[in-house]
């Protein structure tokens, strides 16, 4: 048990296989470190009901789980997205949540998409499983088309998108946008075309998702939307899974409503499920690609995001401000 007085930071979840960065900020600042998986609300319940802070990987941490918070003062997420964090509720107990701005990952993520995009257009897995399998033959990835001339598009064109956007450049690619909060004249200045959301579904060839998950992303890429792509389009998500339907994916690969998808990763989120299986019928699909919600990783990233959410935790406890609030108490 922490001394009298001694403030408790919990982290409620991680899958850095230690905690060692985040303990050495936090006990030199004086606080008591305990470090636990939870995978439910209960789970966090249990073991941060009397703490002053939480970090939270994927852990939930819903209106439920805040308001048994008896003494929390804010709530740190690894990473830029907050959607495990209901903010309100937070807000309303007037607890902080900090996130970690996303030039944290912004290479790594972009380099990731482009990477996903790379291995579809030019069939690498058709080509890796055909060779291994002793078919030598370039015919075995047909049809392939030049890169040069062929549509990028993004959904959201935030820092992430953007440096997306200026590496596609560099292979040819026509680039355009759909994001109702940024300028049309912002992007074209960054090389790209603003278009509403039925162009950017109609017209690419590729089409990257970057936005965040909201209440109105959640299941965007539905079938109505994912029949209105072209049937020799590319769907690459390497932002949360849950914005595009896994069942409704699977029925547009399996139909060839479109040619195929690279998901960095799928609606349930393993991560978030214990002892999950991988029985999600797009693993038995052959024209898609699933990474483990691996695109932010880099081990300088994964560096970065652990250091600075120990370190907004201290902030706040010391009574400092967080550089990177998401709510305003």
């Amino acid at each position: 048990m922490p001394d009298e007085g001694t403030q408790t930071v919990v982290i409620a979840d991680y899958d850095y296989g230690d905690v060692d960065i985040e303990r050495a900020i936090i006990e030199h600042a004086g606080l008591e470190l305990v470090a636990a998986q939870c995978k439910s609300e209960d789970d966090v319940i249990a073991v941060a009901r009397e703490a002053r802070a939480v970090i939270a990987q994927y852990a939930p941490i819903s209106a439920r789980v805040i308001d048994a918070l008896e003494q929390c003062r804010v709530i740190a997420r690894y990473g830029t997205g907050v959607d495990i964090v209901d903010v309100d509720a937070a807000t309303r107990r007037h607890i902080l949540v900090t996130n970690v701005p996303n030039d944290w990952c912004q290479d790594e993520v972009a380099d990731h998409a482009m990477a996903l995009l790379l291995a579809e257009a030019r069939k690498l897995r058709t080509y890796d499983r055909e060779t291994r399998a002793g078919v030598w033959r370039w015919q075995s990835g047909q049809p392939v088309h030049r890169l040069r001339g062929r549509v990028l598009g993004l959904l959201s064109f935030g820092a992430i998108a953007q440096a997306i956007a200026a590496r596609a450049v560099g292979f040819g690619l026509a680039v355009v946008a759909h994001d109702p909060y940024v300028p049309a004249a912002e992007m074209q200045r960054c090389g790209a075309r603003s278009v509403s959301f039925a162009e950017l579904l109609e017209q690419s060839d590729f089409l990257v998702v970057q936005a965040p998950l909201t209440p109105s992303t959640r299941n965007l890429f539905d079938e109505a939307r994912l029949r209105r792509m072209k049937p020799s389009a590319f769907l690459v998500n390497t932002a949360r899974g849950p914005i595009v339907g896994d069942a409704a994916l699977y029925q547009a690969l399996k139909e060839g409503w479109i040619a195929g998808a690279a998901v960095d990763d799928i609606e349930e989120e393993p991560a978030k499920v214990r002892d999950w299986e991988p029985t999600n019928p797009l693993f038995t699909l052959e024209n898609v690609i699933i990474t483990p919600h691996a695109a932010y990783y880099s081990e300088e990233s994964m560096w970065t995001v652990r250091e600075f959410a120990a370190e907004e935790v201290v902030r706040v406890l010391t009574g400092q401000p967080p550089l990177s609030p998401v709510n305003s108490i």
